[in-house]
């Protein structure tokens, strides 16, 4: 079998993504994580009697500890598959990322396991996320001035 043979077998019995379905369930499922938010906005804000700025901390802190425990419990890679991208917006998939290698590395130990892998996935967000920043606050300024 030469090449040209095995990528058309591949293409064949590739399965086909529906994008339409896929960017729904997505725009819907991150609705609800939106409505969800702003939900727990208001109800820290209104039970604690918080400004809305600080009770956007707790609502940050909720999603990172919902998703760190969903990965813990072996659930978030699934319900990934099922609500696709919309649960991986940038902090629940931050928060997934470093529990996942907390959980992979945890039986070598704090510094060799969990210390040395942790920021492994994360560290590319990291990285390019500043990058990013540099890059946009450079571009702002020269359009802007100082």
């Amino acid at each position: 079998m030469n090449k040209e043979e095995y990528q058309k077998i591949v293409k064949k019995n590739t399965p086909k993504e529906n994008w339409i379905k896929n960017a729904l369930i997505t725009f819907l499922v991150g609705g609800l994580i939106g409505m969800g938010s702003e939900l727990l906005l208001n109800i820290y804000a209104t039970w604690l009697h918080m400004p809305r700025k600080e009770s956007g901390v707790l609502v940050i802190l909720t999603l990172i500890v919902l998703s760190s425990i969903l990965t813990a419990l072996g659930v978030f890679d699934f319900l990934v598959q099922k609500f696709k991208s919309a649960l991986i917006i940038p902090i629940t998939g931050f928060a997934h990322s470093m529990t996942s290698a907390t959980l992979e590395y945890k039986n070598e130990g704090l510094v060799l396991g969990i210390g040395a892998n942790i920021f492994k996935l994360a560290g590319t967000v990291i990285l390019y996320g500043v990058v990013a920043v540099y890059f946009f606050g450079l571009i702002r300024l020269l359009v802007m001035g100082g």
